[in-house]
């Protein structure tokens, strides 16, 4: 098992190896697996990438992102632009579930309301407006309403994990309750734990997961 200090040395060079990334002001310290991130990037999409690479690590149990997003003043651009450029980006990705969509903005944080049937569409409207220059924070606020009632929800989530190379399918436990979904057990990897997350709102009717694998590399 990996010490703190092995980790916190993994992370900083993870930061290193992704190109698209600027971690000159970015600090990491490491208790228990437990990655804290701190210190300011320039913009919300790198925010994300840091808690992203530094959920790749191998050892690491879970992630505190308090990074900081300042906007240099060359990209800070008004409420109203940083709107009209989201609410394109989402016509764009979802031209269909994006009539039910509201963007709502409020220095620099984008708010996304309304409701959708899907999971992936609901994660595609947030990945949509990460990237539009100014956006400092983004508040995922859609509703889930299938138009299909949930059936067989936990044989399917089974499945479908089986089927991934990714995930050890033995080692997670289902509980489903309607459309409601609770995970359990143990993975070897922050990756793993997404990916059967990503796998159980897959399901057909699925409107929540409640994750509550543990990371026990």
């Amino acid at each position: 098992m990996k010490s703190d200090s092995e980790i916190e040395r993994d992370v900083k060079e993870e930061f290193q190896w992704n190109p698209d990334l600027d971690a000159t002001d970015i600090g990491v310290s490491v208790s228990k697996g437990v990655v804290t991130l701190t210190g300011f990037v320039k913009s919300y999409f790198d925010r994300l990438e840091a808690e992203t690479a530094a959920k790749r690590v191998a050892g690491v149990v879970g992630v505190a992102n308090d990074i900081e997003v300042r906007i240099p003043n060359v990209d800070e651009r008004p409420d109203p632009e940083i709107a009209r450029d989201a609410v394109s980006a989402l016509k764009t990705q979802l031209p269909v579930s994006s009539e039910h969509i509201k963007v709502v903005l409020k220095n620099g944080v984008v708010t996304l309301e309304g409701q959708v049937e899907w999971q992936y569409q609901k994660q595609t409207a947030e990945k949509a407006v990460r990237r539009i220059r100014g956006v400092k924070n983004v508040t995922n606020a859609i509703q889930l309403k299938p138009k299909v009632e949930p059936a067989q929800v936990k044989t399917r989530i089974v499945d479908a994990l089986r089927r991934s190379a990714e995930v050890d399918a033995n080692r997670i436990q289902i509980e489903a309750n309607g459309s409601e979904v609770i995970l359990k057990g143990t993975v070897r990897s922050w990756v793993e734990r997404e990916e059967a997350e990503r796998v159980a709102w897959s399901a057909p009717g699925v409107t929540k997961v409640e994750d509550r694998i543990v990371v026990a590399p």
